[in-house]
């Protein structure tokens, strides 16, 4: 090669450099780089780097279960499960996936052992309960029915549009009459509760009277729409001690609210997705009514709770010490 034709090589090389640095193609080149980077990210060679790096991110991971417990104010209030890692699992998955030691722990693909409280809500004994755990990011959706079947399709449409489930706490003496919206209603996938039998204030009922209406009312649940219920609802929030006992006696916790949109009283709509847009936190539990008030206020209601970044759903999810999917990462 001739001198002249080397310094012209040279010379365009150089001319190049410049341009990737300085010039036109320094954006391009930066892409490279950044991609680059991105794909090696957890690049480390060698199986006792990678099970010594999630050895030492393991215990990070770590969360530890809560018990269920008796509040002085919220009374029960059930326990949250933790979680640690899956050492064995997190290694198989990474290998499987070609992703080794290194980079960001949160992008990493971790495997989860369950770890479960040792104090359960079925081992508090009888007691009501107000909400759900303040660490899981869920609120329960109520809906107490003894009358509005005219506004009972809006709502299940909102609720299907949605994709949320909530509980239905169904009086008897509406169950009764309509077997084939409760069976509608179930079909879609919602949780079927006990109100009783005749919306009575349970507090004024003697024992006798008490398990009665939650005997019939459950009878009905089981006979008319094949659920196993967990659930008792007391009309209006009356209810004593025994009342409480009673329901334990069938299996049923004994279940009120944190947070009422007195919907009953047909406010505005926009006042309830106020309500609940300023005072829903994680565990709360919203109580609701087949009214024009919700049939109007559900969309917002939803909307309200996943704008705080809490998931809507049924009681028995809210009350469940499962994690959500969604912390997982956390």
């Amino acid at each position: 090669m001739s001198p002249a034709r080397l310094a012209a090589m040279l010379v365009c090389l150089a001319a190049l450099l410049a341009a990737g640095r300085y010039g036109p193609l320094q954006a391009y080149v930066q892409e490279v780089k950044s991609r680059s980077t991105a794909a090696i990210a957890f690049r480390v060679d060698g199986r006792q780097d990678l099970l010594e790096w999630i050895r030492a991110e393991a215990p990070n991971r770590r969360i530890e279960p809560q018990n269920a417990v008796i509040d002085n104010v919220w009374k029960a209030i059930p326990g949250y499960n933790g979680r640690e890692v899956d050492v064995e699992a997190t290694y198989g998955q990474a290998r499987a996936l070609g992703v080794k030691a290194g980079g960001d722990p949160d992008a990493f693909p971790w495997v989860y052992k369950v770890l479960r409280p040792k104090v359960g809500l079925d081992d508090l004994g009888p007691s009501p309960i107000y909400r759900g755990n303040p660490n899981k990011p869920m609120v329960g959706l109520m809906i107490n029915v003894a009358w509005g079947n005219e506004y009972l399709p809006s709502i299940l449409d909102t609720l299907e549009k949605e994709k949320v489930h909530a509980t239905f706490f169904f009086d008897g003496s509406w169950l009764s009459k309509n077997g084939a919206l409760a069976q509608e209603i179930v079909r879609k996938g919602h949780e079927a509760s006990n109100h009783a039998y005749s919306h009575p204030d349970m507090s004024r009922l003697s024992p006798a009277r008490q398990r009665d209406e939650i005997a019939k009312t459950e009878s009905l649940l089981k006979t008319k729409l094949g659920v196993s219920n967990r659930w008792f609802a007391p009309p209006s929030g009356d209810f004593n001690e025994k009342t409480v006992e009673i329901a334990s006696e069938y299996g049923l916790k004994t279940v009120l609210w944190t947070l009422d949109t007195i919907d009953w009283k047909n406010p505005p709509a926009s006042g309830v997705v106020a309500k609940v847009s300023a005072r829903a936190q994680a565990g709360t539990l919203i109580l609701m009514h087949p009214t024009p008030t919700t049939k109007d206020a559900l969309p917002g209601i939803i909307r309200a709770i996943r704008a705080k970044g809490l998931v809507p759903g049924t009681v028995a999810e809210t009350l469940s010490a499962e994690r959500l999917d969604r912390d997982a990462g956390k």
